[in-house]
């Protein structure tokens, strides 16, 4: 996963709308002005611009603009065919095709209905109202409705892949949950069996002995580690299963290789931590590593970086290999990754290295000893 960008609202217009419309505009009163073959050169330009206008809103009203461009379309045509003038239009209005592609792309399905039925409509009558003998208007109506056609069948397509990607993101997101409440179950069991055999010791000492002060020192201790444990993951669920051993800092060490591509790790910290804490950290690096050596274009060297920062522990992954966009279907380790630093109180950045190549940096709270 190198790099997403997200907006709060995907509907909502963007900057590069207005910059499309208006050059869009621009073109079209440059055409209309050039252009010797026109009948009524203004009136086009006028009903192009009205229409091109309103592309930027196209994702948040596809409906309206559906409506809108069948109506100014559909009028125009007929007004021109009253006249006794011929059709005209301007090369820029095929970019009134992304308002169709809209339709079908963010349309609620009555809206998708709605306006199918507009569009149609809209390209028979202007097809009919053209001049010319019957073929050529036959001809042209086919033409239109492939156009049109074509438009809606793109944007039908984008909006299942985008809804194939979502579920796609959330199964990641409940996989990561998952195996985080079972890491969970295997960190908190340690300890709360920890303090049972403590307690039980102290009940077995006596009252007064070295013993008890000591076995209540380590209850409080790990009594402390679970509950911090515990609120890291508040809510999350879990099924029976069988548990692997539980991996740490250790593990992240052996990640270390000679290559190709060779593996470098450092690890600087005073403390140990959580078993939660070191598992996560355990569990990026190694999705880091693995995306690198699958995404990354002539990577020779991979560095991983753990040091404490703070009250928080910071993990670096960087390459020196050239990135190149994943194929379908992969990057969503580190979107899990994602998920599960989220619910510890972490997050992860990715981005080009100052040195080149690519940098994965996971920030997370250090938590209770």
């Amino acid at each position: 996963m190198r790099g997403v960008d997200t907006l709060s609202d995907p509907r909502a217009p963007r900057r590069r709308d207005a910059v499309l419309a208006v050059a869009l505009i621009v073109l079209a009163i440059a055409e209309g002005m050039l252009r010797r073959d026109l009948p009524w050169p203004w009136a086009t330009i006028g009903v192009t611009v009205i229409l091109l206008a309103g592309l930027p809103w196209r994702r948040r009203h596809p409906l309206t603009l559906v409506l809108a461009m069948a109506v100014v379309t559909t009028g125009f045509a007929i007004v021109q065919a009253l006249a006794g003038v011929p059709q005209s239009g301007l090369v820029a209005m095929f970019a009134l095709l992304l308002v169709p592609y809209a339709l079908f792309r963010w349309g609620t399905r009555v809206e998708r209905i709605i306006g199918s039925v507009a569009l149609a409509t809209g390209v028979l009558v202007s097809a009919s109202l053209a001049a010319g003998p019957a073929a050529d208007r036959v001809i042209g109506a086919v033409v239109g409705v492939l156009f049109v056609g074509t438009a809606c069948l793109t944007g039908a397509l984008r909006r299942e892949r985008a809804a194939s990607l979502e579920r796609e993101i959330a199964m990641a997101r409940v996989k990561e949950r998952t195996a985080l409440a079972r890491d969970l179950h295997d960190t908190v069991a340690h300890h709360v069996s920890a303090i049972a055999i403590r307690a039980q010791a102290a009940a077995a000492r006596g009252p007064h002995s070295a013993e008890v002060a000591e076995s209540l020192a380590v209850i409080e201790q790990e009594a402390s580690a679970a509950l911090g444990e515990m609120r890291t993951i508040v809510g999350t669920l879990r099924e029976p299963v069988e548990y692997a051993p539980t991996k740490g800092l250790d593990d992240v060490a052996a990640l270390a290789t000679n290559g190709p591509p060779q593996v470098s790790v450092r690890i600087d910290l005073a403390a140990p931590l959580p078993q939660l804490v070191a598992l996560t950290l355990y569990r990026v690096a190694q999705e880091a590593v693995t995306n690198a050596r699958r995404h990354a274009i002539g990577v020779q060297r991979i560095d991983i970086d753990v040091r404490a920062e703070g009250d928080a522990v910071v993990l670096s992954v960087g390459d020196d290999g050239r990135p190149t966009a994943p194929t379908t279907g992969e990057g969503y380790g580190l979107r899990g990754m994602t998920e599960r630093l989220a619910l510890l109180g972490g997050r992860l950045e990715t981005g080009p290295g100052a040195d080149g190549g690519w940098v994965l940096r996971v920030r997370i709270p250090r938590g209770t000893s």
